[in-house]
């Protein structure tokens, strides 16, 4: 194991890709969400079509799906990884102008696809807010995390 049981530092503290070529192919999968609250006027340009730059929705979903297979890319000590699929969802909530984004990701190999889901969810939270940044500047995007993971030697994870 790594220097502090860090996966990605050698035993010098040096940055350093995971061997994964001893691991079991199994079967993975990966869910992370985010949220982006936005002003009433934005939310309304969202929900009704009325955006300037079109569909902000299919545009974000889109772009998600592009980013997770694209991670490995952005990310230095991430795998690149055969994914089977990539969804990105959203649910719209009236009450507080917002949108949930939910991601899932999969794969069958010997690391995970959680950064891959990741991505994804920060990715479309993002392109949804470049999509409405004309009508609301002050948006806000949080809650980007983890949701769930299936697969691999730590087993099942899901969040509270």
């Amino acid at each position: 194991m790594a220097k502090d049981g860090l996966t990605h530092l050698d035993d010098q503290g040096n940055a350093a890709m995971v061997d994964v070529s001893t691991k079991a192919v199994t079967a993975r999968e990966a869910i992370a969400g985010g949220r982006i609250t936005m002003s009433a006027e934005a939310f309304e340009a969202l929900t009704s079509g009325m955006s300037p730059k079109g569909d902000v929705m299919a545009a974000a979903r889109i772009a998600g799906i592009m980013a997770a297979k694209k991670t490995s890319d952005l990310i230095p000590l991430c795998h690149p990884l055969p994914l089977s699929k990539v969804a990105v969802d959203f649910v719209t909530h009236a009450d507080d102008h917002a949108v949930e984004v939910t991601a899932t990701a999969r794969t069958t190999g010997q690391t995970g696809v959680e950064m891959e889901a990741l991505t994804a969810a920060s990715i479309a939270c993002l392109t949804l807010y470049d999509m409405l940044k004309a009508v609301d500047k002050a948006m806000v995007i949080s809650d980007i995390r983890l949701l769930k993971k299936s697969g691999g030697k730590s087993g099942d994870y899901s969040a509270d």
